[in-house]
């Protein structure tokens, strides 16, 4: 039997097979249901039943038996938790619940093997008396009143080495009699219901900023998980920490972003062109959304609902500027707004390569007539040459509104329905006809999504969005992000005034 290939399809149609023969027919029956279990085969390809690797699993349906993974930041997932309903059902009512991930209670702890050594020490003193306000104290009249090691990332010109050093506070009583003592500095804290240790940005802390950015560093920008930190830790700059403590490095550099990245959003609303972008996230048994809103010299990420209400979260009720986005339509309201014409002529280029002669001659044409209007107002070109591409593109459209294609009729209505939006770049120059801004800043974002499928908890959902958001800020105004986390984070471990972001280079 001849194998019969997707692009044999295209004759097929009704008038086709009612010619056939009864032969025939019962022939071309046979090939088309082998044709549709080949196909169904190759859907249901998995890491568990093919060389595909685990990355390519599903993360929505934790059992791993799904459709490849959700692709790049515009593509339609399934909406709410059928993944996790579907690994509920599948185990029997007595079978014990999932361990929860991370430290069980009762297990023993791991202590270091060996004592930390100190490369030196580090006094802190009193500045002034806490009774009398008395700048000079006795510092003869003083005391250790405690101590504790911080490992530090050393940078220097030639490479990157660990110390540690002993910082000591010390008590010294003033002349009035009354004792003072220096405490590390305590910052912002982090309350979650139910945790046994809640996390608070403090300055008594094993890791130091420097360190601890530079976990985050490897965790959030590399993509790198725990153990693989952990591993680079030990091999690269000898040093054993447990995952516990890699953890809290990386909460830690989240909480001391989250007032950066508020702040950010004033700067957002201001814009006069914002490009904004949404693509799936998951957080441990629920769909939720990571969004983008980039500008010419900021960028905030947010994690939350696919609702309108987002939309109006990140950018407020009264933004005055561009929109450039994709066609969802929660961004439909906004009069002022260029939709994305890369999302356009990927649907037409699916049309072009399409089974149907009649789709496929109609996604040619919206290919040429959209790129000719990019180039149009790329090279500048007159009123005149720019009306001619803008009306050939309208009569395509107009003339396929009744298309027998479902696909073809999808999306000429969809330009038609959409029209001010699609050509909006031809009257306003300034505006950019894509939304490569969002997407470029959703990739490493979507990359991460497929490695470690998510967070799972609000706080590490929030403290995520908040490191992408300074990380791409100083990105976009040229500034080395990692320098500006680690002065962030000092100062917030200390509670001091957060430092501002680096204006554009």
């Amino acid at each position: 039997m001849k194998k019969l290939r997707p692009e044999d399809l295209g004759p097929l149609d009704r008038a086709h097979i009612e010619d056939l023969s009864h032969d025939d027919l019962v022939e071309t029956c046979v090939r088309l249901r082998a044709l549709a279990i080949e196909q169904a085969e190759r859907l249901n390809r998995h890491s568990g039943n093919s060389s595909k690797p685990p990355s390519s699993n599903d993360p929505y349906r934790r059992g791993g038996k799904g459709a490849a993974d959700v692709g790049g930041g515009n593509e339609n997932a399934t909406k709410g938790d059928a993944g996790d309903k579907d690994a509920a059902q599948a185990r029997s009512p007595g079978d014990a619940p999932p361990r929860p991930p991370g430290h069980q209670k009762g297990t023993p702890g791991k202590w270091r093997s060996s004592p930390l050594v100190a490369h030196g020490e580090i006094d802190h003193w009193p500045e002034r008396c806490t009774a009398c306000g008395r700048v000079h104290l006795v510092a003869a009249a003083a005391r250790c009143a405690s101590a504790h090691h911080v490992i530090e990332l050393d940078r220097g010109n030639g490479g990157i080495g660990v110390t540690c050093g002993l910082h000591r506070y010390h008590a010294v009583r003033c002349c009035c009699g009354h004792e003072t003592v220096a405490a590390p500095g305590q910052g912002r804290r982090s309350e979650i219901e139910g945790r046994c240790r809640n996390l608070i940005l403090t300055e008594r802390c094993l890791v130091g900023p420097a360190l601890a950015t530079f976990i985050a560093a490897l965790s959030v920008r590399h993509r790198q998980s725990r153990e693989m930190v952990q591993e680079f830790l030990r091999d690269w700059l000898g040093l054993d920490l447990a995952k516990g403590t890699i953890c809290r490095c990386i909460r830690e550099v989240g909480l001391a972003c989250e007032p950066v990245a508020e702040a950010l959003l004033a700067e957002i609303r201001a814009a006069d062109v914002l490009h904004l972008d949404e693509t799936p996230w998951y957080q441990k048994g629920h769909l939720r959304w990571l969004w983008v809103a980039v500008c010419a010299t900021s960028a905030v990420f947010h994690i939350g609902s696919r609702e309108k209400t987002e939309v109006a979260a990140l950018i407020g009720e009264s933004f005055l500027g561009w929109l450039v986005t994709d066609g969802y339509g929660a961004y439909r309201s906004h009069t002022q707004r260029q939709r994305c014409l890369a999302h356009l002529i990927r649907k037409a280029v699916a049309l072009q390569e399409g089974i149907y002669f009649e789709a496929s001659r109609f996604g040619d044409w919206l290919c040429r007539e959209l790129r000719a209007l990019i180039c149009g107002v790329a090279e500048d070109a007159d009123a005149r040459t720019l009306g001619l591409v803008v009306a050939r593109l309208k009569r395509a459209c107009l003339l396929n509104l009744d298309a027998d294609i479902d696909k073809a009729r999808a999306l000429a209505r969809e330009i038609l329905n959409d029209w001010d939006a699609v050509i909006a770049f031809v009257r306003n120059p300034h505006l950019p006809p894509t939304n490569n801004d969002a997407e470029r800043a959703l990739r490493h974002a979507v990359i991460s999504r497929r490695i470690s499928h998510g967070t799972r908890t609000d706080e590490g959902s929030r403290g995520y969005a908040a490191a992408l958001s300074v990380i791409e800020t100083c990105r976009k105004r040229r500034a080395k992000p990692w320098d500006f986390i680690t002065r962030l984070l000092a100062a917030a471990r200390r509670g001091a005034e957060l430092p501002a972001l680096p204006a554009c280079a």
